[in-house]
């Protein structure tokens, strides 16, 4: 039974390894018995699935001790997830690898068999960002650990574009060892002869999806990121709320195109439900959630204690710098940019919200004013733990950081 599947994962496992780790493979230690790893389209899912069944098997592809199963494809016809799983340990398998499994049907009851009756086979689960593991048939919250994968960070874009190993900072001590961080991360470009602020216009267009490499025209890159967005909505929304209808998806469609051409903004659902022709708030609101756990919106509530609770973000925006220059007929703003980027990069270990005085408040603790090279202390008077990201520089001084070097978190 098993021929065709093994056939099939080590001709995977050969055509997408790939030699470059992402920051999720290197620290993140999946050791549960089952992790299911969500993300949006691109970001690198079924490549990580790929190294850690490789690492598994200390590189062998051809180890009867992993494999790798794509719950979506053609020679699932016939076969269930929970046979091949049977089938798999029978033979001595430890390490099952299954991707897209919002694809397929009955997911969270075939994956809660599995777990159940082979406990000592450990599974590698991808799919959407837009799956709930606990909103299945079955309720896997107990027994499978979730986690996030996100794009590429600029320190990652940066390492995989000219092969140079560059380390990741925390917060705190990006805050507190600026100067001397990008100082040693400028002494590295430089001896390529690269400059920080050309390579960081770059990734903001075109290099938070790893597949810019294959990609290298922007324009090219654009558009494939474009039908990824019809996809995420077409299909995979679709696979994980089958209600939907055509209406719907084409709602939701020019809900994530009304956002692009305005982020950031304070949202007014009745007035966005007018302009989609939608009579009812609540199916608005509903829509708004679907792209948000799709990953293509992001919304950011108030830090005030009294708003904290309301469903209602105060303020919304794309996920990402690279969806800004995709859904734009136009050049996006130098200050959309600048915010989107802090929030792509923050929201991966922090929590944001939205002060009194300045743009952002992470963890409750800092707060943060984005802005270009000349942005000042003006709308940050008499706030502690304060700090300026400012764009087009360098290196910065006190508490002025490069926004560029927000960077090199994760």
């Amino acid at each position: 039974m098993l021929e065709k599947f093994f056939d099939f994962s080590r001709n995977i496992l050969k055509v997408r390894c790939s030699s470059y780790e992402r920051y999720f493979i290197r620290t993140t230690a999946l050791t549960h018995q089952m992790s299911v790893i969500v993300g949006q389209r691109g970001v690198g899912k079924t490549t990580t699935l790929v190294q850690l069944l490789l690492k598994k098997a200390s590189g062998d592809r051809f180890s009867s001790e992993i494999l790798y199963v794509q719950a979506d494809h053609f020679i699932m016809a016939g076969a269930s997830l929970y046979e091949i799983a049977e089938a798999f340990q029978l033979l001595g398998g430890k390490w099952l690898a299954i991707d897209e499994i919002h694809k397929y049907p009955n997911w969270s009851m075939e994956l809660k068999s599995i777990y159940d009756t082979f406990p000592h086979l450990q599974l590698f689960i991808s799919g959407s960002s837009a799956l709930a593991i606990h909103e299945g048939s079955h309720d896997l919250s107990r027994r499978a650990l979730r986690y996030t994968m996100h794009g590429l960070s600029f320190r990652e874009y940066l390492e995989m574009t000219h092969h140079i190993p560059l380390s990741a900072y925390s917060l705190e001590t990006i805050c507190k060892d600026h100067l001397k961080i990008a100082d040693s991360i400028l002494h590295v470009l430089g001896s390529l002869s690269k400059k920080v602020i050309p390579e960081f216009i770059d990734y903001l267009k075109s290099g938070f999806y790893p597949f810019f490499l294959e990609l290298p025209d922007p324009i090219l890159y654009s558009m494939t990121l474009e039908q990824n967005f019809h996809a995420i909505i077409e299909s995979d929304l679709l696979a994980i709320h089958p209600h939907l209808t055509g209406n719907s998806i084409k709602k939701i469609k020019q809900l994530l195109q009304f956002i692009a051409g305005a982020v950031p903004f304070t949202p007014n659902w009745s007035h966005i439900g007018e302009l989609l022709e939608v009579g009812d708030t609540r199916t608005v609101k509903l829509y708004f959630s679907y792209l948000e756990s799709a990953h293509l919106v992001r919304g950011v509530g108030s830090a005030s204690a009294k708003l904290a609770k309301l469903e209602t973000p105060e303020k919304i925006y794309l996920d990402n710098t690279n969806q800004l220059f995709a859904l734009s007929s136009a050049s996006p703003e130098k200050g959309t940019l600048r915010e989107t980027f802090f929030l792509s990069m923050l929201r991966c270990n922090h929590k944001i919200t939205l002060p009194a005085k300045g743009d952002f408040l992470v963890d409750q603790k800092l707060t943060f004013e984005i802005g270009g090279k000349n942005k000042n202390w003006e709308q940050l008077k008499g706030v502690e733990n304060s700090f300026l990201a400012c764009d087009e520089i360098e290196t910065g001084w006190g508490n002025k950081i490069p926004l560029w070097l927000f960077g090199f978190l994760y």
